[in-house]
């Protein structure tokens, strides 16, 4: 089978990697960057098999439906700008496809499109949203009725360092999204919006300590396909992170709006990615940790039932993965064997929750990852 990976960044390397160690996979790895097409080809295992690197500009989606033509799946691990655009041209060349795009467009605007192409695709397919997602649509299907929902999920250092104590496990961009977006979650059936960075809470994890926790607009897709009167997201830094944070917003360095200064007109956002991404960067080698909880509580046959599941994720020397890349994009990549392997039918868009109302399709995304060393464990509760 002829798989085609779509961006060859810091999680799309690793699944074609992945991908290229299964004797029954063909795999191409297209990205506008040729050192980090080369990159990826050199950290290739002798043992695993071919990985063919292809040059191309990702961003016309005319060049992405000639691109995968030939290919029986695809995998879309462009940048969220990039995303929407690049699956519709996906779904109209009537291919197969797991996305980790993250885009914020409505995925179900491409349903019909591709339920009239006859193509599955499984949206947000990464660690959170994704896995959490899985993991909340299966309890939700096993409940009689859920009550409660709420997850946390953080990406950081293992060594913590003045002044930040944080280094950015996927796109800087992407994470200042975290502190300036409100914050949408679901009480009592209401929908509410907060700033993010609200509601901060010390909560202590085994293996890492205390985290503060805060609110962010996590909830996407579940805030419409499971019905639960209360529903949150939060995210995880070490303790003090919010407050530096928060000064910074407040004080404007996350504007996108010009300012003068000197006569020259900027964006302070583009001053702050200048200085504070940097810092930010996760050097070659250096540890970084994944830690996520996932609750769900409600009744069963008239009986309170919670489910948890605990993640606790490091990066690997053995393959120089990052544990960030590892948990998001193996989730990928065993969800793209499992259609592939036939498990997984459903035509149309999916986001992952819908996997989730599949137990077979759950234990078989929990085994794929727990063989790649990403580990959920759940406990189950009841009275």
């Amino acid at each position: 089978m002829k798989i085609i990976v779509l961006g060859a960044g810091l999680v799309g390397g690793p699944m074609a990697l992945d991908l290229a160690s299964d004797p029954k996979f063909e795999v191409t790895v297209a990205d506008i960057s040729p050192s980090a097409l080369q990159s990826l080809t050199e950290r290739q295992s002798p043992s695993s098999g071919k990985l063919t690197t292809i040059v191309a500009d990702l961003s016309d989606p005319l060049n992405v439906t000639d691109l995968v033509a030939p290919f029986d799946m695809v995998i879309n691990a462009v940048p969220g700008f990039m995303g929407f655009q690049t699956l519709k041209a996906i779904i109209e060349a009537g291919k197969n496809v797991v996305d980790i795009a993250f885009f914020i467009e409505d995925p179900f605007e491409l349903d019909e499109l591709a339920r009239k192409n006859n193509v599955t695709a499984i949206m947000d397919m990464g660690v959170a949203p994704g896995m959490c997602n899985v993991l909340i649509g299966y309890a939700d299907h096993m409940l009689d009725e859920t009550e409660n929902i709420l997850y946390m999920v953080g990406g950081l250092p293992e060594i913590r360092e003045w002044p930040y104590e944080y280094k950015a496990v996927f796109s800087p961009v992407d994470v200042i999204e975290e502190y300036t977006r409100p914050a949408r979650y679901i009480e009592n059936g209401i929908s509410i919006v907060k700033p993010a960075l609200s509601d901060p809470e010390l909560l202590n994890f085994p293996g890492i300590g205390t985290l503060e926790a805060f609110n962010t607009d996590g909830l996407r897709s579940l805030a419409h396909t499971v019905k639960c009167p209360n529903m949150k997201e939060k995210t995880l830094r070490y303790p003090g992170h919010i407050e530096k944070m928060r000064v910074l917003r407040e004080t404007g360095f996350f504007s996108q709006e010009e300012i003068e200064v000197r006569g020259v007109r900027i964006k302070p956002m583009d001053l702050t990615a200048k200085l504070l991404f940097p810092k930010w960067k996760l050097k070659e080698g250096e540890v970084d940790i994944t830690v996520m909880q996932v609750m769900a509580e409600g009744k069963k046959d008239g009986q309170n039932v919670r489910y948890t599941w605990d993640l606790f994720d490091k990066y690997d020397p053995s393959t120089r993965v990052h544990s960030m890349a590892r948990t998001t994009g193996y989730s990928a990549t065993v969800a793209l064997r499992m259609i592939a392997d036939g498990l997984y039918t459903r035509k149309g868009v999916s986001v992952p929750e819908f996997i989730g109302q599949q137990p077979e399709c759950v234990k078989y995304m929990l085994k794929g990852l727990q063989e790649r060393g990403v580990v959920y464990r759940e406990t189950i509760t009841r009275g």
